[in-house]
């Protein structure tokens, strides 16, 4: 279990286990012996916002993904490397901007920094492990989302996914299917004890939309992660556990988030020059059941996190998550799982500062602000229905608080439905 968690590709994939067309078994067998196996899937989102909000109304949103894994070592003889591409196609609106009036947290996981897309890269990197698995490096182009401050948990909600939104919304943590240039070097000192580290450049996460044009990225400086990782068996029944320290320093120059501050109360009010964003979390969970099987997600966990960014240069200064994810609450249904989730989002008091003069001197706010800014917080829960291996309905429910920010907009509810299915 060991080797097999510490050499797995970085991507976290669609959470469905299993295929809809076994006939392809023998096809991928043939394949995987020659040094290819993939993963095809379709993941759909429709959210509807029933009551507060600016309006009432659905949007949907989709992904299909192909996941590429080539084994160098059976293709070209470069025995342990693997080659690892993630190609995908995004449509469809996000509901969060249609009908909620929150521009800060996306409500659907799947709406896209990019837009529509037909062929999106995403991850394209090369892996290899080393000494009996306990040294793994990657070099490529990677989304550090699905490297740092990431689980197949958070995964099982949309507004968390892949990273918690303080982690995930900053520049430098580049979040898919934005991947960046980098590498990452991970080592396990002790079975229990994983520590990664790396070097990323750090650019705009809307540039290069397509994931093609590498050379139209902007670079701004380098982002540099660190990420201590416990990960305890406690118990007869070998229930793990998952607890993350983390930090990143982006180099970037980034603003002063009080903006242009007017003439008046510029002697009193003055803006600071650019620095680097410092990012501080931890995350943890502890599975506290076991339930059919001995793999990581045969169970129900408990989990929390918190997230601190410099508050001069980041939207978000701090945020912390508390919640559960549940296998097999009702007694007849063993493999369906129960989530819930509650999010507190701090907005940085110097950008809400920054709003409060603008306010004070009669000025506009900027787009898509009706008021200074100042907290929010989510509520998320789902269960997640296998119908047959390989297919998953999964009915939503989120309650944001605040929209916006403020106080202005009505307290959004929304009910939605996810479906993901896998070739």
């Amino acid at each position: 279990m060991r080797e097999r968690d510490l050499s797995a590709g970085y991507f976290v994939p669609a959470q469905a286990f299993g295929n809809l067309v076994p006939q392809l078994s023998p096809a991928r067998a043939w394949l995987g012996k020659h040094g290819y196996t993939f993963q095809f899937a379709y993941k759909g989102e429709a959210l509807a916002n029933v009551s507060g909000g600016l309006s009432r109304g659905m949007s949907y949103a989709h992904e299909l993904t192909l996941i590429n894994n080539l084994d160098l070592g059976k293709l070209l003889g470069l025995n342990g490397w693997i080659l690892h591409g993630v190609l995908m196609e995004r449509a469809g609106r996000q509901i969060s901007f249609d009908h909620v009036g929150e521009r800060r947290i996306l409500l659907s996981e799947v709406y896209s920094l990019s837009g529509h897309m037909a062929a999106h890269l995403a991850d394209f990197y090369v892996e290899k492990s080393f000494r009996r698995n306990s040294i793994n490096i990657n070099l490529g182009r990677l989304t550090l989302t699905h490297t740092y401050g990431t689980s197949l948990l958070l995964c099982t909600f949309m507004i968390q996914c892949s990273a918690p939104v303080g982690i995930k919304s900053a520049q430098g943590w580049s979040v898919y299917p934005k991947a960046t240039w980098g590498g990452t070097v991970r080592l396990r000192p002790t079975r229990d004890l994983t520590l990664r580290t790396g070097v990323y450049a750090s650019s705009v996460l809307t540039s290069n939309p397509s994931g093609w044009a590498w050379g139209s990225e902007k670079q701004t400086g380098v982002m540099l992660p660190i990420e201590l990782t416990w990960e305890p068996f406690f118990g007869p029944r070998k229930l793990p556990g998952h607890y993350k320290l983390g930090f990143g320093h982006d180099t970037s120059g980034f603003a002063d988030l009080i903006g242009n501050v007017p003439s008046s109360m510029a002697l009193r009010y003055a803006v600071r020059r650019p620095q680097a964003r410092d990012t501080f979390y931890i995350e943890a969970d502890q599975m506290i059941y076991r339930s059919h099987g001995l793999h990581q997600m045969a169970g129900g966990y408990l989990m929390a996190g918190y997230i601190h960014n410099t508050p001069q240069v980041s939207v978000f200064s701090d945020q912390f998550y508390v919640g559960t994810s549940l296998l097999g609450v009702i007694p007849f249904r063993p493999l369906d799982r129960f989530g819930v989730m509650y999010s507190y989002y701090q907005i940085s008091k110097r950008l809400t500062l920054g709003q409060n003069l603008l306010q004070q001197a009669g000025l506009p706010f900027p787009a898509g602000v009706n008021g200074p800014q100042t907290h929010t917080a989510t509520l998320e829960a789902y269960y997640g229905i296998p119908i047959m291996p390989g297919l998953l309905f999964q009915p939503s429910f989120e309650y944001q608080m605040r929209p916006g920010e403020t106080s202005v907009i009505p307290n959004a509810t929304i009910i939605g439905l996810k479906l993901i299915g896998n070739l």
